[in-house]
């Protein structure tokens, strides 16, 4: 059954701006552990893919945020909750903390896709309720 249902539009000029005007410590703060890694890997090598991949995952977040109805309130968090790739290149979300348990208990399970185009970065969410 589907529990929730979130996207966000996200402006990669707008993150560009937040960038130059607080540096790093806007990565650091949107940003899980992992994520923050490829990020910085991607932006040493080429600027531009690593704006492109900090808009999707903020994007991303605040789809997620939306689908579970919380917005970025208790337990929700920025770092809380992170955009993983699998082998595949499928994107997933990994969840940390007291997020995870909050989700866990729900029974819930999300599915995301992100996409960048020139100026902008979308994000699509659906959270499922498994059965009990």
């Amino acid at each position: 059954m589907i529990y929730g249902i979130g996207t966000d539009l996200c402006d990669v000029r707008r993150i560009a701006r937040t960038l130059e005007r607080r540096g790093e410590r806007f990565a650091e703060r949107v940003l899980g552990p992992h994520e923050l890694g490829v990020y910085r890997t991607r932006a040493a090598q080429v600027p531009l893919r690593g704006l492109r991949y900090l808009a999707t995952r903020f994007a991303a977040k605040e789809a997620f945020s939306k689908a579970i109805g919380l917005g970025m309130r208790w337990p929700m968090s920025w770092r809380a909750c992170e955009v993983i790739k699998a082998p595949s290149g499928k994107p997933g979300i990994a969840l940390h903390g007291e997020l995870a348990a909050w989700f866990a208990e729900r029974r819930l399970q999300a599915h995301v896709t992100v996409t960048d185009e020139s100026d902008y970065a979308a994000a699509f969410v659906v959270v499922e309720q498994l059965p009990s």
